[in-house]
Parts: structure tokens; sequence; C-alpha cells
């Protein structure tokens, strides 16, 4: 599947495995949540960057201890009607400061594409090619918006009322 990184379509660094799938002693892997519960000190003890695939299910308390050692989470749209990723999203970038590659995964639309950046996702796992490249011109596009989200970009009316994201004056 075609990856969008930095309004780019990229190489997926990561490997996804499945959960029957043996983890490799280096590299980037991408696993289930399911598994890296499991044994979360063993597979982030391994050489090489770790990522999760969160389903949208799922507390994110059970996450949130290894947040700072995960290179990438994945959250899943299993369909384009369930936007329960977004809320996650906006909480792992605002209530628990991740700064690591939030990833849209499953059902990542094309007209939702804005909604996500703006939520705070930063790379799109995308399942044609055409998508890809539509994503990558979409991001260009837009450069003000006048809601703050978790996307870290300065909202309209604080710029132009002349402050910053902190609110201060600059």
């Amino acid at each position: 599947m075609p990856l969008v990184k930095g309004n780019h379509v990229v190489d997926d660094e990561f490997v996804a495995l499945a959960d029957e799938d043996s983890i490799p002693d280096r590299g980037g892997i991408l696993i289930s949540a399911a598994r890296f519960l499991a044994d979360p000190d063993g597979i982030l003890a391994r050489d090489g960057k770790v990522g999760v695939i969160w389903p949208n299910n799922r507390d994110l308390d059970d996450l949130v201890p290894c947040l700072s050692q995960l290179a990438v989470v994945g959250l899943v749209f299993p369909t384009f009607k369930d936007g329960r990723a977004y809320s996650q999203a906006r909480i792992l970038r605002e209530r628990y400061a991740y700064r690591g590659e939030l990833r849209a995964t499953g059902q990542v639309l094309r007209d939702q594409f804005v909604f996500m950046l703006r939520a705070g996702f930063d790379t799109f796992s995308v399942k044609k090619d055409s998508d890809a490249e539509a994503f990558a011109g979409v991001a260009k596009r837009y450069s003000v918006f006048y809601q703050p989200t978790g996307d870290g970009r300065v909202p309209a009316f604080r710029r132009r009322l002349g402050f910053n994201i902190a609110g201060a004056n600059p």
C-alpha cells in the first residue's frame, strides 16, 4: 500500500508483521496492539524502531506507558463512518504530547485527508496510488485554518490578533 508522509509518497521503513510472523532482530516493525501488549518490554528491547497498530475500540491508557519508546502509532479507521481514530489522535497529541509518527490506516479516504491532518496525523497508508498522489497535493492547498487542533498550526484568529500558539504576544 502507498504511504504518504510529508506531502510525498514514500517507502515504508517499517515491516508490517502478522501476529504469527516471527519478529526480526533488527529493523523497523509494525505490529498489532495485542501482540505488542503481550510482551512490550521484549519487543522494545530489540534493535530497531517499533510501531503499533492501535484499534479505535481499544483504550489508549494501555499504550501510554510505552509512548515515548514507540516510533509509530497507527490508528485504524475501520470504515469511513467511524471517526474514533480522530479522537485518539487528538488525545495522543494534545493530552499525552506524543511527537512520534501518527499513521492513519484502514479506510483512509481522500475527502477526509485534511481533517486527519488537523487531528494530528502525519502519515497515511492508502489503498490506491491515485489516492496517494491526491493526498500529497491536498496538504499543500490549505495553509490557514480557523479551528485550533492537534497539528500545532496557529489558527487564523490568533494570527489576526498577533498571538502565537501559547497566547503571548510575539
